[in-house]
């Protein structure tokens, strides 16, 4: 599990792959990440969006920004807890992500942005 705190906000990432699938006549390697975000500071928070790198080794770098995280955005008080599953699909068997989540402090209205740290999308059958 990979881990990063910024300003009290904890993230921690979960990869998986899930094989190969089919589309447009192209073949695909699925990856899924579990993200938890742990709000450690004192105040409440709310997410407001999010940004993502995603690498992949026979392609270019994809950006993928928007609104919250699978269409909803959590808003976390001290010591409370959000974990959500999402996935991507790259050409080749190998990748990484990283990115950064906005947010917004409650109280005092300040936007600050939260690290995503890298992550690696990994066919475990290349590890050997």
């Amino acid at each position: 599990m990979i881990n990063q705190i910024t300003k009290g906000i904890k993230i921690s990432v979960e990869t998986k792959y899930n094989g190969t699938s089919s589309r447009n006549y192209k073949t695909y390697h699925v990856f899924e990440y579990a993200i938890t975000i742990e709000n450690k500071s004192l105040e409440t928070v709310k997410l407001t969006d999010r940004l993502w790198k995603i690498f992949d080794s026979l392609n270019t770098l994809q950006i993928v920004s928007g609104s919250g995280v699978v269409g909803q955005t959590p808003t976390l008080k001290p010591n409370d807890l959000y974990t959500y599953s999402s996935g991507c699909f790259l050409e080749s068997n190998m990748g990484a992500m990283n990115g950064f989540y906005t947010m917004i402090n409650m109280k005092t209205f300040e936007q600050f942005k939260v690290t995503i740290p890298t992550f690696q999308l990994t066919n475990p059958t290349k590890l050997n």
